[in-house]
């Protein structure tokens, strides 16, 4: 009875104590796991309606300086296969995906500091002119305050930058030669300069217990992102942890609906890991909470390098079949497409 009442108060309140979370994770029985996931749909219902946003994802490089343990573009990774491209490829890809309606471009890269601030200006003002209506987020790692600040001026209005595991020695254990505080730092940096920022973290993390995953949303909760990223580790054959268990869909499904409940008004994806383990895994995100996809507008011959996971799905699929692919899926979840910027609940209504 316990854990109901806490996901009762957890409902109601949108927190709980690390303790009270660890009770909810560990005594969470189907019965209640059903509710926990009927809650948070409505919760995302009451702030959002049956809206699905779409990002039109644009990986732009797969060179990256840092040697994260988990991830298959790390530095110390010599079978992976590396490119980047041309800012006029970027802008095509943009191009593209404002034809198929979309208004949101997320460019995500390694920490590729071949990508200068002069060069990632240029981008930036190139895409904010040509596609006046559109956002335009980042997703490019730790750089200097002078660089974020650079590139919101240029017209960068979101930055995604998952905080990995609010646990210092769990993430300094996953990030050789990083730096925790920086890290943070980082987030905390972004969001004064006026970034809608994006956090989150990975579920099934060799090390991770509930006790990890509570300080995530707890961190969450403190940080008050306007995006959170969920999704599951997936080992990939060519780091240190190849031979890792991984997370599975139904852990991190626990982990999107109780992040809803404790932010209930953040933008959250339905990753495309979750449909790389499962094929209706997307689907079964967006009913637990959920309420963006990022359809990728990469060129075809380069997405398959930028994989920081294997079997990876969609990367045979153009814009407009993805784009169809899509739509039926959300349209099947009892959902509908909302094409638009897709701005956070309190950011749209300031405006």
């Amino acid at each position: 009875m316990e854990a109901e009442a806490l996901l009762n108060r957890l409902n109601e309140e949108h927190s709980l104590t690390a303790g009270e979370l660890v009770t909810l994770l560990r005594e969470l029985t189907p019965g209640l796991k059903k509710r926990l996931f009927r809650l948070a749909d409505e919760k995302r219902k009451k702030y959002y309606g049956t809206g699905v946003y779409v990002r039109g994802l644009i990986e732009f490089s797969s060179f990256c300086k840092q040697n994260c343990k988990y991830c298959g573009l790390r530095r110390g990774n010599v079978k992976a296969e590396r490119y980047r491209l041309t800012e006029k490829e970027i802008v095509d890809c943009a191009a593209e995906g404002y034809k198929l309606g979309y208004r949101s471009f997320v460019l995500q890269s390694g920490e590729d500091f071949g990508f200068t601030e002069e060069l990632m200006i240029s981008i930036v003002r190139r895409l904010k002119a040509r596609f006046p209506d559109a956002a335009v987020t980042l997703s490019i790692g730790e750089r200097s305050e002078a660089f974020y600040r650079a590139l919101y001026n240029a017209g960068a209005e979101r930055f995604l930058l998952r905080h990995e595991a609010a646990s210092r020695p769990l993430y300094e254990s996953l990030h050789p030669g990083m730096s925790y505080e920086n890290r943070m730092r980082s987030l905390f940096l972004l969001k004064e300069i006026g970034y809608q920022i994006g956090a989150g973290f990975m579920v099934g993390l060799p090390g991770q217990s509930y006790w990890h995953l509570a300080e995530d949303l707890l961190f969450l909760k403190e940080l008050q992102p306007e995006m959170i990223g969920i999704g599951p580790f997936i080992p990939h054959s060519s780091t240190p942890l190849k031979h890792a268990v991984g997370g599975t869909v139904d852990e991190t499904l626990v982990m999107i609906a109780v992040a809803r409940l404790m932010v209930p008004k953040a933008l959250m994806p339905a990753t495309t890991a979750m449909g790389s383990l499962d094929p209706a895994g997307r689907e079964k995100a967006l009913s637990v909470g959920a309420n963006v996809v990022m359809p990728n507008l990469s060129p075809l011959r380069v997405r398959e390098k930028y994989a920081l996971y294997e079997n990876k799905i969609c990367t045979g699929d153009d814009g407009p079949q993805c784009r169809s692919c899509i739509e039926m899926r959300i349209a099947a979840s009892g959902y509908e497409l909302a094409l638009g910027r897709g701005d956070h609940y309190s950011y749209s209504r300031s405006l």
